[in-house]
């Protein structure tokens, strides 16, 4: 077994993409006269897999339709990840301090697959992650836990040794629902609204001290 375990969101914790989402969401609403704002956004699709975010959009569309909103959607947010990314705060150096100790790390997202790759590429992070967890290739996305359940089982890991980082409500449900202590961060949502949907504690960006401190207890005490 791995000795401790870090499990990341990608959208809205490695990198801040709300505002891209949310413009591409808003372009493909353009055609049907509708627009949805950043508290729509928040409470109904950040951190929903695509097939909630389309039956809850466009409830009376048949599947086909509501499979092809959501392609299309995925293809005009890649068209936006063409300007420069940029990782959160400090999140560099944390990497290189988890390496440092020994922690396994791995991406747990509801995002598609050539979405991630576009990101990672793009943060110059492609080769760092192994494990790799798509929440849509599975029966079920977050905010069930399944997602961060598979990734603990590929990395050998136990909840009581891991950590995870979120930043939506369905991310901090899924992960803490399996059992990990979990870091709301903060880049959309307020300390109290990550810790009501069951954040131990939040964090601005990965600067924080008290993530190394943690990680050092954690770690220390085997959970």
């Amino acid at each position: 077994m791995t000795s401790f375990a870090l499990l990341f969101d990608l959208d809205g914790t490695l990198v801040d993409t709300d505002a891209l989402h949310l413009q591409a969401y808003n372009l493909l609403l353009e055609r049907f006269a509708r627009s949805i704002d950043v508290d729509y956004y928040k409470n109904h699709v950040m951190g929903f897999d695509s097939e909630r975010i389309m039956d809850a959009m466009f409830p009376d569309a048949s599947q086909a339709e509501k499979r092809e909103y959501a392609d299309e959607k995925e293809r005009l947010v890649r068209g936006l990840f063409n300007r420069e990314l940029a990782p959160l705060p400090g999140l560099l150096n944390f990497f290189r301090y988890a390496e440092s100790i020994g922690c396994a790390m791995a991406v747990v997202t509801n995002a598609p697959r050539e979405n991630a790759g576009l990101l990672l590429t793009g943060l110059g992070m492609a080769e760092r992650f192994k494990t790799i967890v798509y929440g849509e290739e599975l029966a079920y996305g977050k905010p069930h836990p399944l997602p961060y359940l598979t990734a603990l089982q590929l990395l050998g890991a136990s909840a009581t040794r891991a950590f995870a980082f979120e930043d939506s409500r369905s991310g901090v449900r899924a992960a803490s629902s399996a059992g990990i202590r979990t870091f709301g961060v903060r880049t959309s949502l307020s300390d109290a609204q990550l810790r009501e949907a069951g954040a131990f504690a939040t964090i601005a960006d990965f600067r924080d001290a008290e993530l190394r401190r943690q990680l050092c207890v954690g770690a220390a005490m085997g959970g």
